[in-house]
């Protein structure tokens, strides 16, 4: 794909983004991201195949981008897997809890009784980019006699589960508010502190 169409579909989930944040899943319609974008509705459609086609990309999108922020954190850190862990955590936290991502949760449940297809896409592609890479980090830890464990995706789930926990669903029904950064960064400390207890050298 050229630049121009690189830029065209960066504008046209932009404005879905923007859109989602706005309106919710409901109330967001093809033809106003169209417009919105500056696009033709004809090319959302080519592009996407329909509503759901968008949003799903917009699912992978945001998946991609934790990933790299992910991989930018953990490439060349010669550090302590564990500092580095506490690190990573606070960025994945403010990934998961932010605006993108508690639209996109919002998406999913509104789309539970339509076609259901977003739930599962969000739940495959947030598994597949984070647990992979933080396992990565996990089998760095116990190479070093860190950490005693059998199974880092294992450990790199309980890890998640620990650090996230219902935040997500807090954070999509507005029960709780964004986290404050100190709020990220102690909860990130305590997930690496409670997994030292779990999976002792």
């Amino acid at each position: 794909m050229g630049d121009y169409a690189d830029r065209r579909r960066t504008a046209i989930e932009d404005a879905a983004f923007a859109l989602l944040i706005e309106k919710g899943y409901k109330a967001t319609s093809m033809l106003e991201v169209a417009r919105r974008a500056g696009a033709s509705n004809e090319t959302l459609y080519k592009w996407y195949g329909n509503k759901q086609g968008l949003f799903a990309a917009l699912v992978e999108a945001n998946a991609r981008n934790v990933a790299q922020l992910l991989r930018a954190r953990l490439e060349g850190a010669d550090l302590d897997p564990l500092e580095t862990l506490a690190t990573v955590g606070p960025l994945l936290l403010e990934l998961v809890t932010g605006e993108r991502a508690i639209a996109l949760n919002r998406a999913a449940v509104g789309d539970v009784h339509d076609t259901a297809t977003l739930g599962p896409a969000l739940g495959k592609s947030g598994r597949q980019t984070v647990v992979p890479l933080i396992a990565e980090l996990f089998g760095q830890a116990r190479a070093r006699g860190l950490l005693a464990f059998d199974d880092a995706g294992k450990v790199a789930e309980t890890y998640v589960a620990l650090l996230i926990g219902d935040l997500q669903i807090r954070r999509a029904t507005g029960a709780i508010e964004p986290l404050t950064e100190d709020a990220i960064d102690a909860r990130s400390r305590r997930a690496v502190a409670l997994l030292q207890r779990l999976y002792p050298s």
